[in-house]
């Protein structure tokens, strides 16, 4: 027979046994979220890093009025006026 002693110890046992599970479960919940914050803080700042520097640069090509050069190719393009598939091929 187990005497009360023992099914208060046991009790007790059982009792902080469910604590530390608990808080181990949920100090890993908040760990968990504090690197998932900070990570996107780092994006957030790493992205605003990256617009300022777009910025100086493009203040700089304005400053030395630097023209970027684009080479773009006109295609003509004839329109038949009688519809698709009524004119024959041009050679």
């Amino acid at each position: 027979m187990v005497g009360k002693f023992e099914r208060r110890k046991d009790t007790v046992q059982e009792l902080t046994e469910s604590a530390a599970t608990h808080v181990g479960q949920i100090a890993t919940i908040i760990a968990g979220a504090v690197r998932d914050v900070t990570r996107e803080i780092g994006d957030w700042v790493s992205d605003g890093i990256e617009m300022r520097e777009a910025a100086k640069r493009a203040r700089e090509d304005e400053q030395e009025g630097e023209i970027v050069d684009v080479d773009v190719e006109v295609t003509e393009v004839e329109i038949d006026e009688d519809g698709p598939g009524t004119s024959a091929p041009r050679d």
